[in-house]
């Protein structure tokens, strides 16, 4: 087990980590601001379990395999790059739909369970077929375990539980006030297609830079 000054540290670091921006925050802002704060914090869920799958990987080993794999990072970052673009096209064609309730109200309809999960599901894609990410956590999350406190294996899987919930507490902040400013937004049929196209354009610029992404 980690000492608790250490993990106090770790948790510092990883709020400035989540604060600087980087593309799932702006994924965050992005989804939020166009879908409502609920939806956006789905989002931040699925960031959150795709976090888990990396610090899993790197806990029994599989990250330094695939870090090792021109051939996985390269699927990985294509697989990424494809869905993003394919994000982007969707925005892009999404009509502007205003309606008297603003999206990020808490007087609006009842989250739906498919959406939801189809938001949670948007965030561990978005995660896990970015490979800069599973390289950063392969080289970021070993630096703060000690072998003379136990199982390194062990230590590093606290570290990623600590790293989730700084991911959450301020991704969740950014798709709170995102959302609800976005919904302030939409109350215009033009804001809200200027809207739709803003994220086309953000999304289509994540895809070219992962695209472009060098090991």
């Amino acid at each position: 087990m980690p000492a608790i000054d250490t993990l106090i540290a770790f948790f510092g670091v990883a709020v400035l980590l989540a604060l600087s921006p980087g593309p799932d925050n702006l994924f965050v802002l992005v989804q939020s601001a166009q879908r409502g704060w609920r939806l956006g914090m789905c989002v931040v869920v699925g960031l959150c379990l795709g976090i888990l799958v990396h610090t899993t990987a790197v806990a029994l080993g599989l990250a330094a395999v695939l870090a090792a794999s021109s051939t996985a990072f390269t699927v990985l970052k294509w697989c990424g790059a494809a869905y993003l673009a394919w994000l982007a096209w969707g925005a892009l064609r999404a009509p502007s739909q205003v309606s008297d309730t603003p999206v990020g109200s808490s007087a609006a309809q009842p989250l739906q369970l498919r959406e939801a999960l189809r938001m949670v599901g948007r965030g561990v894609v978005m995660n896990i077929t970015n490979p800069k990410v599973l390289i950063f956590f392969l080289a970021f999350l070993p630096q703060f375990a000690d072998p003379a406190r136990g199982s390194v294996a062990w230590q590093i899987a606290c570290f990623g539980a600590v790293f989730v919930l700084a991911t959450f507490l301020v991704f969740g902040a950014i798709a709170c006030f995102s959302g609800v400013f976005g919904g302030l937004l939409q109350r215009s049929a033009r804001t809200q297609w200027w809207l739709n196209r803003l994220a086309g354009v953000v999304f289509l610029g994540l895809a070219v830079r992962l695209a472009t992404t060098q090991r």
